[in-house]
């Protein structure tokens, strides 16, 4: 252990770094750490950093709380490093739970920490390098910086270099492999050949051990490998790539052919079986390349798009004819891309770059430029593979670039275009190929969009009888949740899109699993359960990290975007706004719900002339259609309502007659009980309260027996603003209340101190009794609150759903009834009451 000691003005530092056998050392962290005696002349303010600090002695952790304790007064700080899990005794983690003040997560370095390491250093990452180097390091500061620190500056001009781990990972691998027994270095190696993955008895084959236990308990204390008992089996697995590469490097290369031999003939995979086949060979053998090309194609007709990219690249690095290797390295970027692996695929894509043009080369770039999210490139190279593509002698190519415009037009909002484009795919291969398979399970959303959701659902219903629950039924159930949240089925959605979620097994895409994620968190926050839409977002935002698509992640952060603002958590709130603002280029499925994540922090602020300036392109000619089906991205209600907040009611009539007919004619519950809220808002304001009435209560009554949380609180709280303001005070107590509790439940703290400030300028709760005649009443109170905490007039009115020209008023007779002329005074007024 060694201690540094850093002065910094009257501030000390000491390091300290606690090491697995010191824990059984009583006082040993201590006594490296020495004195500190406020009592002593000179005495400064110290700091203690312990780094891995569950490995220190229970002993020195306490005497060390208990000097923290003694200053409170600042004059010692206590900073330890933890990892959570197995690691220390339980004493040692005992004392650091209980004497910690302030708890903090550290999270792991983002692909942008990792290019700014490198560029610190010297090192200019590119962005594929950079999450290639991030997937390795698991994020983990102190390997990416020893691997930059280790390799060679020619390591990163490559975009996906082999990797090792670093020379203290080595070490620490190889003396445990040394000091344990011949069993443990045959299991552990035999499960690092065989992946992150393997079967049990599949590992005991291959290090030919009959009894593993002992050596796999002593493998799991050294951090080397889990066993993880499912209900169908029993796994070993190395999660950590760094570890694996430790262990590999244990291993000549003599054995480990030998190795990769024995496990093709125990895997049961016969993909695994090529592939281990070919890390056997120092030489390429053209049957087993052929094979794996076989391989790969079954594979993807099936949608196992992992396994179909791992073999396609397998064939293209053993194939001997140029030709063959260039198609096949073709075929694994669009299996990458197909599985959502987009930082594999662009690894690969610059090479491609290089080959001769050819339709199926462009059909994949324009992939990879689609989960990129950059439209003008994706369409520049569908079209050059299109008008290239012979399709009555390669109807294989001509369907694959008519999915990928199937994909294109789904993240341009184009329902009718993508029907067109799955139409031809069908025609081109028919309707079970696995390519026309893929596009029908999106053709669904192109007629959801267009108004033909009963078409939509029994297509998937039909597509679900001859689909498996594989890597095609993922697909399936994403869009069938996807399209039954849009039509009020959440309940069902949910079932569909939690099926969806995971990509474990059967060769899951993780690109359909973030748009899983994605839907998946709205749908729970319509339904009120907002912590687990925030964790939903959260995985899919850390998926799409991990996999570099970008075009799910302004949907994500929508979500995250909208809680924050209605919990109050301005500050979370904007961050989340900007990051899905980040890198939003002109597909309209990333551009909307950037949209309508900003519109969702101004509407949360009661800013609502900021919330028609940031809707305003959704009312331009490219968002009149599928932007504005019913169901699918609910704005037009937020809009209209801002229209009549800001007294804009002529327009905010032209606008709800246009969504109205088409909500009619759909026959869309919940968006009509949105428009209809709208409507009783712009009626209460021209002062027809009846009809008022008549349209909150239609609204209600839509969404009565619908499980959508929210919206029935939206609904309750324009509906009491809208009675308090014709001055029906009783009943806008009750629905406000209503709203109010509605709110609370939710944890939507911004409308929950809205609906306490609506009840308190009511008055219905004011005790009125010997009030003294130049007491405020309960509005020009509300006015006055509001006025000192710096808002305009316009801002208070808009909050308090008044007109200007009231709010003046009120305002007056305040100055009249305080004795003050300003609004200056009022603020210091009511800092002074506080």
């Amino acid at each position: 252990m060694a201690t540094d000691l850093n002065r910094d003005g009257h501030i000390e530092i000491r390091s300290v770094r606690a090491v697995p056998w010191e824990t059984t050392s009583p006082g040993g962290v201590s006594a490296q750490v020495g004195p500190t005696d406020a009592r002593a002349p000179g005495y400064v303010a110290t700091v203690i950093v312990l780094d891995d600090a569950h490995h220190a002695d229970p002993e020195s952790l306490r005497d060390l709380a208990t000097r923290v304790r003694r200053h409170r007064d600042g004059g010692m700080s206590l900073l330890c490093g933890v990892h959570r899990g197995d690691d220390g005794s339980s004493a040692s983690h005992d004392v650091l739970t209980r004497a910690a003040d302030v708890e903090v997560a550290l999270s792991r370095l983002s692909v942008q920490d990792v290019a700014d390491m490198a560029a610190a250093r010297g090192i200019t990452l590119s962005h594929t390098a950079a999450q290639h180097l991030t997937r390795h390091a698991a994020g983990r500061p102190g390997i990416v910086a020893a691997l930059l620190g280790e390799l060679p500056t020619d390591t990163w001009r490559t975009p996906r270099p082999a990797l090792p781990a670093p020379a203290a990972d080595r070490r620490r691998v190889r003396d445990v492999l040394a000091a344990g027994g011949e069993s443990l270095r045959a299991v552990v190696t035999a499960a690092a050949i065989l992946g992150d993955r393997a079967a049990l008895p599949t590992v005991c084959a291959v290090a030919a051990v009959d009894d593993p236990w002992p050596a796999l308990e002593e493998a799991r204390r050294a951090d080397l490998l889990s066993v993880v008992r499912a209900v169908t089996a029993v796994t070993v697995e190395i999660g950590d790539p760094v570890v694996r590469a430790a262990i590999l490097a244990t291993v000549g290369e003599t054995e480990r052919a030998r190795l990769h031999r024995v496990a093709a003939e125990a895997v049961e995979d016969p993909a695994d079986a090529l592939a281990h086949l070919v890390d056997a060979h120092a030489v390429p053998d053209p049957a087993v390349c052929d094979r794996l090309d076989a391989v790969a194609a079954e594979r993807a007709q099936r949608g196992e798009w992992f396994t179909a990219a791992r073999l396609y690249a397998l064939s293209s690095r053993s194939s001997v004819d140029p030709a063959e290797r260039d198609a096949r390295l073709v075929r694994a970027v669009d299996a990458a891309i197909g599985a959502g692996d987009v930082p594999t695929a662009a690894g690969w894509s610059a090479q491609i770059e290089s080959f001769r043009d050819t339709p199926a080369k462009n059909a994949v770039l324009g992939y990879l430029a689609i989960l990129r999210g950059r439209p003008q490139d994706a369409e520049a190279r569908l079209h050059r593979a299109w008008t290239s593509v012979r399709q009555k002698h390669d109807p294989r190519t001509a369907a694959t670039i008519c999915h990928r415009e199937v994909l294109h037009n789904l993240a341009r909002c184009r329902g009718a275009d993508l029907v067109t484009w799955a139409d031809r795919a069908v025609e081109l291969v028919g309707e079970h190929d696995a390519t026309a398979v893929e596009a029908r399970t999106i053709r669904g959303l192109g007629l959801g969009a267009t108004g033909r959701t009963t078409e939509a659902l029994a297509s998937y219903a039909e597509l679900l009888t001859h689909v498996d629950s594989g890597a095609m039924g993922q697909r399936v159930q994403m869009g069938a949740g996807w399209l039954h949240l849009a039509t009020d089925r959440p309940d069902t959605a949910r079932a569909e899109l939690e099926s969806a979620l995971p990509t474990d097994f059967l060769g899951g895409s993780t690109r359909i699993s973030l748009w899983a994620h994605g839907w998946l968190a709205r749908c729970h926050l319509a339904t009120g359960d907002w912590d687990a839409a925030l964790r939903i977002a959260g995985a899919g935002l850390d998926l799409a990290e991990r996999s570099g698509s970008d075009l799910v992640v302004p949907l994500l952060r929508w979500t995250v975007t909208q809680i924050h603002a209605l919990r109050g958590d301005w500050d979370a709130a904007d961050e989340s706004a900007r990051a899905g603002d980040a890198g939003v280029r002109d597909y309209e499925i990333m551009r909307v719900p950037a949209l309508l994540a900003r519109a969702a922090v101004a509407e949360a602020r009661a800013d609502y002339a900021a919330v028609l300036r940031i809707l305003m392109p959704l009312t331009e000619e490219w968002a009149r259609g599928d932007v504005s089906e019913p169901g699918f991205w609910p704005w037009p209600d937020v809009f209209a309502n801002a229209l009549v907040v800001e007294g804009r009611l002529d327009e905010a009539d032209a606008f709800l007659r246009a969504h109205e007919e088409r909500v009619r004619l759909r026959g869309h519950r919940s968006a009509g009980a949105r428009l209809a809220y709208a409507r009783g808002r712009l009626l209460g304001a021209r002062g027809d309260l009846d009809a008022a009435r008549a349209s909150f209560d239609s609204a209600v009554a839509a969404l009565a027996d619908l499980p959508l949380v929210y919206d029935r609180a939206r609904v309750q709280f324009a509906y009491g603003q809208t009675l308090r303001r014709a001055g029906k005070r009783r009943e806008a107590d009750v629905v406000i209340s209503a709203a109010r509790d509605a709110y609370l439940a939710l944890g939507a703290n911004t409308y929950v101190a809205r609906c306490e400030r609506e009840l308190k300028a009511g008055g219905m709760r004011a005790v009125l009794k010997d009030r003294p005649h130049d007491a405020l009443t309960p509005q020009e109170d509300a006015v006055a609150s509001l006025v000192a905490t710096g808002m305009t007039n316009r801002e208070v009115a808009a909050e308090l759903f008044l007109s200007v020209k009231t709010v003046q008023f009120h305002l007056t007779r305040v100055y009249a009834k305080l004795g003050i002329r300003s609004r200056a005074e009022l603020a210091a007024r009511s800092t002074g009451s506080e």
